[in-house]
């Protein structure tokens, strides 16, 4: 029997706890229960203990019912007396939502247990600083100026962020707080004539409005009458000379200064909560242990404020001042009814049971064999929901393969209505759950659960070193090999002083074969590089004064010419080939082009055109596409790909890393999904049947596109019609992938993604040998990382985890030691009890490390705990901070590339870099991290590359032959 919602209503002053929910039941059960409530005009507001939740249910139960109007109302993202503001999105959100809470405009609230704690400007500040204009109104130039700065909008030239406005002649642009779009106000004489909404990036107009709303650009009043309140409050408040004190100065000169909101009481005469800004009768859902979550907020709140309440010259408000105490929160919510959820693991409830092991096992002769079984055991009708419209092929082609067949629907209104047992569509589900009525929803969760067992441990791929040359002798360790350019390879045993009758001087100690010393003045150390050749500890020594190094060098100079012979061939090849000149439908370039979603930023769209210019005109393209990541590279490669397939050909896109190519599958898959294209996955995380048919796929022609890695290069593999091929992060394939790229560049056209270029590919397309394009525009709402250098310890950690779990999101804690990794787990778990950790590391399974990647994806766990295998290909955006332990012993490029792992989306991103003593660091490691620390500018990684590249210069551009020669004297 299924559960009665309409008479599980809990009553006024009553606490109801439903039957325990399973996966994503929360919020199908949340979903029913705010339509009954909506039918009696009243409003459901739900407390999550964990802030991850909101977002969840935001996206999930309007999918249930799309009638329903919610509203999350968000955190400020900061922990505690932060320092620093929250981003004016997250505060144009939060006005937003109280408007509309004010205005009944809101029938799902979604709180954030420890937000709703917040002490708050009274609903009386927010109905006074409203505002609104209508066409046809007359406006006086000068007092909306005046209207605006009192609201707290900033001035400025361009428009492009809530909370702005600029005047230019007749026109006034406005970007209201809480709203999706400015608007641009067109004035004749007095008269607003036309208000249109216009596009921030491109300031093109959009379509006429009616009506601008105008909500306060903060939340609090900035007027000399509130700013002469908060001083007098801060003198009564605050013990010493208010003089000393930049916030006390600041507001009286009209500036808000930064983590100003956590003086947010001293503006009102008495403050609200979110409780004040509710409708009468309000009823309550509270899902998880709020409880707990709120006992964890204020144990840390106590703690901030007794670390930080002795700074005289930034002191600090008693919590309570700040936040609702926690037996207040609860006293408030005992008159109202309440509804308790409580997840469950296992046991069946009336609403909501757990699916069986469904999940895919690729190694099986029929991979669906848990599926096909529970679809024929199972009475209830079953929706497969796929992430998105590129998954929703993938696994509808899947199926198919074996013989599983099912319907597509729209959403679950379509769901509901049809006949059919079995059907797909495209869902925000987090994870599946069988309702008792009837229904069972499975997810990618389930079907892709499999993690496979661990079989003996696999070598760690090196990573390629790009910095090869010894710029700072804290680079060099005592053993390590080095090359002195007169005398070979010797192994540099330390420094030492001697007095050679000038006074003391600092020497190099390298040791040689049969135990022969030189010693290098550190003046002279530009003639010493790094030795790159075989590992350190097989360096071949050379013996002092042989002869033996001169020879070597004449060995390896004729290899390098054999090879410039080569490359030189090569060339001549391309150039004698005629190219592939690619025709298109325009109409249909720009219908893909349309479902980018976003603007291209110049440097992207002037990136697309010369790939296109280069691809029409008949000449063999090698291009070098140069961008930090996040900046769109991947779209330039989804456009040149587009224009290949319609122009008749293949495209094969090569990945350095399994998981950089399985999300390469996803983003292709996804732009694709309207398309007549068929594409297809090569690598690890593939089966054989799935391998062997996309092989067949590529030999016949009847697949379009296919992604991999260095499985592509293999020799079973052939193309029938293949014409472009682009490559990511080139320099990470091993020797004879490129070898068998550079055959490949003979024939069609190349297109090569990269970050941070090494100097010797740089060398190249400054030299003219390739063509490049630069993107170092971020795209728009793209914040600068924040970037700290601090002595690692257990309040610094916390702290950085804290304000990322705090809001949701997610954390890459780099610990680059596969030995020790699991002792830091341990040391983790123990800091951090609210946090779910997760260990990734490039000896793991192929199988438990595509489940952890997932899982991370899915939000199943919001601490990674990783070696540098994220480096390269895993774009989370939800994750916004990394702490990197003993960042002293990454280089610079190789830090820059880390830190690019984070600040994916608009939220504010923040990179620690951990060391063991921040003061003890010697003052060459002390510049390195002081340059990454500065280099917090988005777009940098090519400046750091063209830095690197005026340091070292290009090394030997045409000798990359890694022969026995090259061994013998190392290379650069």
């Amino acid at each position: 029997m299924s559960f009665n919602f309409s008479n599980s209503l809990a009553k006024p002053g009553h606490k109801m706890a439903l039957p325990s929910l399973h996966g994503s039941a929360d919020a199908y059960t949340l979903a029913q229960a705010a339509r009954t409530l909506k039918a009696e005009r009243r409003m459901l507001t739900v407390f999550v203990a964990n802030p991850g939740d909101a977002q969840r249910l935001l996206d999930e139960i309007p999918w249930f019912n799309t009638e329903l109007r919610c509203r999350l109302l968000p955190d400020w993202e900061t922990l505690p007396y932060d320092a620093f503001s929250p981003h004016q999105d997250l505060v144009s959100e939060r006005l937003a939502t109280l408007h509309e809470i004010q205005n009944g405009n809101c029938d799902v609230l979604l709180v954030p247990a420890s937000t709703a704690l917040l002490r708050m400007a009274p609903p009386a500040f927010l109905a006074a600083y409203t505002f609104f204009f209508k066409q046809g109104d007359t406006l006086d130039e000068a007092k909306l100026k005046a209207q605006l700065t009192l609201a707290g909008y900033a001035h400025v030239n361009q428009v492009m962020s809530p909370g702005e406005y600029s005047v230019r002649g007749g026109l006034i642009d406005l970007f209201p707080m809480g709203s999706v779009l400015p608007y641009r106000l067109d004035l004749f004489g007095d008269s607003i004539e036309t208000i249109r909404s216009f596009d921030a990036d491109t300031q093109r107009s959009l379509y006429p409005v009616k009506e601008v709303r105008l909500l306060p650009g903060r939340e609090f009043p900035m007027d000399e009458a509130a700013r002469s309140a908060f001083r007098s409050r801060w003198r009564e408040t605050f013990e010493g000379d208010p003089s000393r004190s930049a916030i006390y100065k600041d507001i009286g000169n009209g500036i808000a200064s930064a983590g100003i909101e956590y003086y947010l009481p001293l503006f009102f005469e008495q403050t609200a909560t979110l409780l004040d800004y509710l409708p009468a009768n309000p009823h309550f859902a509270l899902l998880g242990d709020i409880d707990e979550a709120i006992k964890r907020f204020w144990t840390d709140t106590r703690s901030r404020y007794q670390f930080l309440k002795s700074d005289r010259e930034r002191p600090v408000l008693a919590p309570e001042s700040v936040f609702l105490r926690d037996e207040d929160f609860f006293a408030a919510l005992k008159p109202q009814a309440r509804w308790v959820l409580a997840g469950a693991e296992t046991a069946a409830s009336e609403i909501s049971s757990l699916l069986p092991d469904i999940a895919v096992n690729r190694r099986a002769d029929d991979p669906l064999t848990n599926l096909r079984a529970f679809l024929l055991q199972t009475d209830k009708r079953v929706l497969i929901c796929a992430e998105t419209l590129g998954r929703r092929e993938t696994l509808q082609q899947y199926f198919n393969e074996y013989d599983i067949r099912l319907s597509l629907c729209q959403g679950y209104a379509d769901f509901q209505t049809a006949d059919a047992k079995l059907m797909l569509g495209v869902a925000p589900l987090h994870a599946g759950f069988i309702l008792a009525d009837g229904i069972a929803f499975i997810t990618e969760a389930e079907l892709y659960a499999g993690s496979g067992k661990r079989i003996g441990r696999k070598k760690q791929e090196a990573v390629t070193q790009v910095e090869h040359m010894v710029r700072d002798l804290s680079e060099l360790k005592i053993g390590d090999p080095v090359v002195h350019s007169n005398h070979g390879i010797g192994r540099y045993m330390g420094l030492i002083s001697m007095d050679l009758g000038e006074g003391e001087t600092e020497f190099l100690h390298l040791e040689y074969a049969k135990d022969t010393k030189l010693y290098v003045p550190v003046a002279q150390l530009h003639v010493i590089s790094r030795y790159s050749g075989a590992s350190p500890e097989d360096a071949p020594l050379h013996t002092l004064g042989s002869g033996q190094w001169e020879k070597a060098k004449r060995k390896a100079a004729q290899q390098i010419r054999d090879t410039a012979a080569e490359l030189l061939n090569l060339y001549a090849r391309r150039a004698a080939r005629l190219g592939h000149a690619f025709e298109y439908s325009a109409h249909d370039y720009e219908a893909f082009a349309d479902s980018f979603g976003f603007e291209e930023t110049a440097d992207q769209a002037a990136a697309i055109s010369a790939v296109i210019a280069d691809m029409t005109s008949g000449k063999p393209m090698d291009r070098l596409i140069c961008g930090d990541v996040g900046f769109g590279k991947t779209e330039v490669a989804l456009r040149a790909a587009f224009v290949a397939v319609m122009g008749g050909k293949q495209v094969a896109i090569l990945a350095p890393t399994t998981l950089l190519a399985e999300q390469h599958a996803q983003t292709f898959a996804d732009r694709f999904a309207n398309w007549p294209v068929r594409i297809a996955e090569l690598s690890r995380f593939r089966s054989g049947k799935e391998i062997t048919q996309a092989i067949k796929g590529m030999q016949d022609g009847t697949l379009d596109i296919v992604i991999g890695t260095h499985k592509l290069l293999s020799g079973d593999v052939k193309f029938s019609r293949l014409g472009l091929v682009i490559i990511d992060e080139e320099h990470r394939f091993g020797v004879r992938q490129k070898e068998a790229l550079k055959a490949l560049r003979a024939e069609v056209d190349v297109l090569t993604l990269t970050a941070t270029p090494i100097p010797r590919t740089l060398g190249m397309a400054l030299e003219g040998l390739r063509d490049f394009s630069v993107i170092a525009t971020a795209p728009q709402k793209r914040l600068a990382i924040k970037t700290f250098v601090r002595s690692e310890n257990d309040s610094v950690i916390r702290e950085a985890c804290l304000r990322e779990l705090k809001r949701g999101g997610q954390v890459y804690f780099l610990h680059n030691e596969v030995e020790t990794i699991q002792n830091r787990k341990a040391m983790l778990e123990a800091l951090l009890p609210e946090a779910r950790i997760v260990v990734a590391h490039g000896q793991m399974h192929e199988r438990e490390l595509e489940k952890v990647m997932r899982d991370f994806v899915a939000q199943r766990h919001n601490i990674l705990l990783c070696t540098t295998i994220i480096e390269t290909g895993i774009d989370v955006p939800t994750a916004n901070t990394i702490l990197m332990h003993r960042a002293d012993k990454f280089g610079l490029a190789q830090l820059h590339q880390l830190r690019g792992r984070v600040g994916r989306s608009h939220h504010q991103a923040y990179a620690y870099l951990l060391v063991n003593d921040a003061q003890s660091l010697s003052k060459q490691a002390n510049r390195r991290l002081e340059a990454i620390q500065q280099m917090e500018e988005l777009g940098s990684g090519f400046y750091l590359a063209m830095h690197d590249l005026e340091i070292r210069g290009a090394g030997e551009v045409l000798g990359d032959s890694q022969s026995d020669e090259m061994h013998e004297i190392g290379f650069q």
